[in-house]
């Protein structure tokens, strides 16, 4: 049983992750917007908690990377909007 909650839980983050690609591709949204990068933030750390259970290593660190660059993402996209609510 515990085997199908995180298998629950990593193909949520997988459908996360690639659904903001595919969005990104159909022009849905913005790649550097808050929607996108919250998708894939949450996807990756969906995946990593799947990962923690049914362990691998370069999926792991590929996910630490995408959380990361997802923290970017938020980081610029906050830093920027008090700026346009000044314009």
């Amino acid at each position: 049983m515990i085997d199908v909650i995180f298998d629950v839980i990593g193909m949520s983050g997988t459908f996360l992750v690639v659904g903001a690609f595919f969005l990104l591709q159909l022009d849905k949204v913005n790649p550097s917007g808050l929607g996108y990068n919250m998708m894939n933030l949450t996807g990756a750390i969906l995946l990593l908690i799947s990962l923690c259970y049914n362990f691998n290593l370069a999926s792991f660190v590929i996910e630490l990377f995408w959380i990361a660059a997802s923290i970017i993402g938020l980081y610029k996209y906050y830093k920027k909007k008090p700026e346009k609510a000044g314009v």
